[in-house]
């Protein structure tokens, strides 16, 4: 099963290239992330033409999140944090199979003391508490998405800049981060890629993506039952060369057997 997490940034914009991205790569289940459409407006007849079935969870303009499946039933859907009132669109969960899936658009957070990252850092606190309930649940858990934290400095073109104090490489922020790994969840990337430099997103201005000036913010979290399955792991640049492209490339994991 290839299992793969894209930040499209606009479904809208992007449906051509994930159509595209769909026919070439053939991932079995697809996290998306920012899909700035309400409900009504979700090309779910568009991904069934292709053999994608699709749940999803949107909001007009911003936000917004879906999985889709390739020939599979999508099972036990939840949408939202139990028990944390967000109006905000950045979680669905479902079963695909035996494998649960959690697709996160995790909260950027703006600057660090900003009323944003406390947010941010609430938020994660919440994901933390009720992923632990997921995995007594499901063992066999994959959490993905967009998490708008760089891991360490292996995942940033710049420590120097990209450092203890800036957004979305901050010690809080983090540390928030490993402490959902503390549950028991395992970079899939990183299990087969130890080099520095590999990255998922670049942002639009400066040239970044031509000047590989990137960050790895888009994960693939597999858990302790699941890690020894994890055969393959990366990051499909191609479609961050289209044009109009989203800032964000694919990440990816394959489970096997």
């Amino acid at each position: 099963m290839k299992i793969a997490s894209w930040n499209v940034n606009s479904l809208n914009v992007r449906l051509p290239h994930l159509e595209q991205w769909l026919r070439d790569a053939q991932p079995d289940v697809v996290g998306i992330q920012e899909t700035k459409l309400a409900d009504d407006k979700f090309p779910d007849a568009v991904l069934a033409g292709l053999g994608y079935r699709s749940v999803f969870s949107g909001q007009k303009t911003y936000n917004g999140v879906a999985i889709l499946a390739r020939d599979r039933a999508i099972d036990d859907v939840q949408v939202g944090i139990p028990g944390f009132d967000d109006e905000q669109k950045r979680v669905i969960a479902a079963t695909v199979g035996d494998v649960r899936v959690v697709n996160l658009y995790v909260v950027n957070g703006q600057d660090v003391g900003t009323d944003k990252y406390a947010y941010k850092l609430r938020w994660l606190d919440a994901v933390h508490d009720w992923l632990a309930a997921e995995l007594a649940a499901h063992p066999r858990l994959v959490v993905l998405g967009d998490f708008n934290i760089a891991p360490d400095e292996r995942d940033v073109h710049d420590p120097a800049v990209w450092n203890d104090a800036h957004i979305l490489t901050s010690t809080a922020e983090r540390a928030a981060l490993q402490r959902l790994q503390a549950l028991g969840l395992h970079d899939a990337f990183r299990l087969h890629h130890d080099a520095a430099g590999i990255f998922s997103w670049w942002d639009y201005r400066q040239a970044a993506f031509r000047r590989d000036m990137g960050l790895r913010i888009d994960l693939t979290l597999v858990s302790d039952a699941l890690r020894p399955h994890a055969i393959e792991a990366g990051i499909d640049r191609e479609p961050r060369t289209w044009e109009r492209p989203s800032d964000h490339a694919p990440a990816w994991v394959t489970l096997g057997a």
